[in-house]
């Protein structure tokens, strides 16, 4: 199914969208990298004694960040190194302040998400119990990293790269135990597998200021990168996006809803996109607009995946939900994931329409076809993708008010 190319006029807005996170994912990591780099060597000396990371957040959105973070210090997907622990305290589990009083130790790691009046008190605790903090917002943390802007969407893809980026760099002070208090210093190291990540890596294990600026150089260059990736997304995709905008802006028209999916940190982007349909930003005057999370439901999917099979977690849920006139969003960072593929096999066997956001080559989505609307983002990192993919389904819900969905329809 071929896409209508984008008017004049949405394709100068995508083209403002996409010079404004260039600009802006530029601006705040070059001023910011020295102090992700120093945040990455406390938070390595926290875990190294025994520290945890526990996330906070009230809203859906927020939420959805909370999973995020969490997923991806527990599940590496760098290879060789450590799962850390983290966990992840939100809205579902009673008010913030009493699930923190319960979980919080002096030695852990806190990172708040929002501004809430429920976050703030639990990051006040948790900085009178000793714990480090970090917040995105204006909250009383110790460590606050604040992203610029007015385009609340903007400002959530900024803080998902920073805590990728302080996930990723934090293994760099394990790999250099004498930068860790109580530590023993160990002379020599190889990355092996990983030196692609950490290419400044080898010996310097007593020159802290060495290894905090080479942090922060790699900080910068990651930025760099999800800078091009995120703007080649938008631009390479543009008449994907502008079509697959027009086909769900006829789907909520004719009463359906949007269904989304994804495994993992994709997983966490599918909360955080059924969070922008159902609960647009504030001052845009936007309708909320039917939305499904298929990856909420945690008693659902592991039924599903110990009675049938882990292929089957979404899949199952669209023969249950989905219904002829709705749609599906599907994302996979490998467009290769087997329950993904089985979701986008059955919706289009219900005559639901599809969109994929998939990174590499597009994998098995792109090669057979499975989606009526497809968006590559063409990276084999998994944090970069799904950085990028975070700007694509901005973009799209944005779209999806702003097209005509009469000369959005595809051609055929």
């Amino acid at each position: 199914m071929s896409a209508a190319p984008a008017t004049d006029a949405i394709r100068s807005r995508i083209d403002e969208l996409t010079a404004t996170r260039t600009e802006a994912n530029a601006a705040w990591f070059d001023a910011e990298a020295e102090r992700l780099a120093q945040l990455c060597h406390a938070m390595a000396e926290r875990f190294a004694a025994g520290g945890r990371l526990i996330a906070l957040g009230v809203t859906p959105a927020e939420r959805s960040d909370v999973r995020h973070v969490s997923v991806e210090f527990v599940h590496p997907v760098i290879v060789g190194k450590r799962a850390l622990p983290a966990l992840g305290l939100s809205a579902e589990g009673g008010p913030l302040p009493a699930q923190a009083a319960l979980a919080v130790e002096p030695g852990d790691i806190v990172i708040a998400f929002g501004a809430h009046a429920q976050t703030v008190e639990s990051v006040a605790r948790a900085r009178e119990r000793g714990a480090l903090t970090l917040g995105f917002e204006a909250i009383g943390a110790e460590w606050e990293l604040i992203a610029p802007g007015q385009d609340a969407y903007v400002r959530q893809e900024l803080v998902e790269t920073a805590y990728h980026v302080l996930w990723e760099l934090v293994h760099v002070f394990f790999d250099q135990r004498g930068l860790l208090e109580g530590r023993l210093e160990r002379r020599k190291h190889d990355s092996g597998k990983s030196s692609f990540l950490y290419p400044f890596l080898a010996e310097g294990q007593t020159d802290l200021d060495a290894v905090l600026t080479d942090v922060a150089d790699s900080a910068r260059m990651k930025a760099a990168e999800i800078g091009e990736l995120r703007a080649q997304t938008l631009r390479d995709n543009r008449d994907a996006l502008v079509a697959a905008a027009g086909a769900l802006r006829r789907v909520f028209e004719g009463g359906g809803q949007l269904l989304a999916l994804g495994n993992g940190g994709s997983a966490t982007d599918a909360m955080d996109a059924v969070a922008d349909f159902r609960e647009p930003p504030t001052g845009r005057g936007w309708p909320p607009r039917r939305a499904l999370d298929l990856t909420e439901d945690a008693s659902i999917l592991t039924a599903v995946a110990n009675d049938i099979g882990v292929e089957a977690i979404f899949a199952r849920q669209i023969i249950a939900y989905g219904r002829e006139g709705d749609a599906l969003l599907a994302l996979s960072t490998s467009g290769n994931s087997l329950s993904v593929i089985a979701a986008l096999e059955e919706g289009r066997r219900r005559g639901l329409a599809s969109v994929a956001m998939v990174g590499y080559d597009g994998g098995r989505v792109a090669a057979e076809g499975l989606a009526d609307h497809l968006v590559v983002t063409r990276s084999e990192h998994i944090p970069r993708i799904q950085e990028a993919q975070a700007g694509a389904y901005h973009v799209l819900r944005e779209l999806v008010e702003l097209v005509d969905p009469a000369a959005a329809a595809p051609a055929t």
